[in-house]
Parts: C-alpha cells; structure tokens; sequence
C-alpha cells in the first residue's frame, strides 16, 4: 500500500519473493536496503511491522482489537496511518489482539492434543517461508541436498527491511537539530527515540543492556573532516 492508501501489489506468492523485491547496497552500511522492484530504489523502499500490518488490513479477528482498530483508522482520512511514532499505537492493539487470541487458545480443547508433528523423509531442494514477526516481515529461504544439509540460505528479516526508513528518520531528526555545524543538546535521544521506533534488533546483535544503547553521532564536513563526536 502506498502513502495515498492504493493498494499496488496484492495476494503475492512468497515463493517468488524475489522477483518483487531487491536489496540494494550502500558502500556506508553493512546492511542492505530492501526496496519494491517496480518502483526501483529508493522510490521503492517500504516499512513493515505493527504500522504496516495495521494500515493495510481491514479487520482484526478479536472484537476489542478490532474496535481499537477502527479508531486508529480513523487518524488519517484515506487510512493510512504515516507518523513513525504511531509504531507505538498500533503495538498496543496487537498487544491487545495478542491477549484476547492467547484466552482462545486456552479455552481451546485441542490446546491439548498430541497431534503435533508432521514428519517427512523427503526433502525439497528449496523452501520459503514469509511470515510477519512482531517486529515486521520475515523472508526465510533455504537451499538443501538431499540429506537435508543446508547449501545455501538468504533471509531478509524485519530490521533489514524497515533499515531505509530508519535511515531516513535519523537524517530528519539530524535536519532539524543540528544547524550551521552545532549539534543542538539532546540529539542523541532524539535519534534513539526515531530508531527505537521501529524495534531494531541492534540491542540483540550488540549485546546492549536493556536501555543502555550504545550511540555516537559524527558531524563529518562536505570535505570529509570529522568535525565532532558525542555518545551516549
């Protein structure tokens, strides 16, 4: 869905995930861009998770979620829900939806059942999987032989693909706080706050403590000259 609210692709197959969606690579950053084929990059580069997955679907299969739905609808007129920090909003109503669908299960009497698993001798030489995390979407694609060993594999998870709009929150943030060379105090919370936005696994991957980020932010001239540092 695009920011007008048109639905421009729908009901893809995710085994060919990879013809609707590249990755590009920038020489700054060891993590790609993800970006919708058709519109190129970075014209298509996207956004997924709770904002996403509010904005393009129609209902929510638990009544309080599904009210709560129907509100955060109506905060934009073609309903299509854009500020990062509505990430935060639409977590709530999963959270709620998560609570309401968990008492379902419970209640449930096949919660029990010992028909679980599904075994299988013969192996496919390729898989795919695309599924919706908490944090956003997760491409999984997996190359194996005939014994099952992994050859190959490429995952594009939910950090990876809102990584273009993190980019672009932090150049905002950096827009409006930082004028004629001098960082304006409280920059480094500003920056967190517009990543934190989008549940980054940055904390698992750095092994950070639970609201310790570790941050620094260069001022580097057109020139290329380091101008300042400043860190959490």
């Amino acid at each position: 869905m695009d920011g007008d609210g048109n639905v421009i692709a729908d009901k893809i197959d995710p085994k060919s995930y990879h013809e609707h969606f590249g990755e590009a690579v920038e020489a700054w950053s060891y993590l790609k861009f993800p970006f919708y084929k058709k519109l190129g990059y970075p014209k298509g580069v996207y956004r997924t998770g709770p904002l996403g997955r509010l904005n393009v679907c129609d209902a929510i299969a638990t009544p309080l979620a599904n009210k709560e739905l129907k509100s955060f609808k109506k905060l934009d007129k073609n309903g299509v829900v854009a500020g990062s920090m509505y990430y935060h909003y639409a977590r709530l109503i999963e959270l709620l939806y998560a609570i309401e669908r968990a008492r379902q299960l419970l209640e449930d009497k096949d919660i029990c059942s010992t028909d679980i698993r599904t075994t299988s001798s013969n192996y496919n030489e390729q898989g795919v999987g695309v599924l919706e995390a908490p944090r956003g979407t997760l491409f999984h694609h997996y190359w194996v032989d005939q014994t099952g060993k992994m050859l190959k594999a490429n995952l594009i998870v939910a950090t990876g693909n809102n990584n273009a709009a993190m980019n672009e929150a932090v150049y905002q943030v950096a827009k409006e706080y930082i004028k004629n060379g001098n960082v304006t105090e409280g920059i480094l919370n500003r920056v967190e706050v517009a990543i934190r936005c989008y549940d980054p696994c940055l904390s698992c991957s750095t092994h950070a403590l639970p609201g310790h980020m570790p941050l620094a932010i260069q001022l580097i001239s057109a020139d290329g000259e380091l101008v300042t540092t400043i860190s959490s």
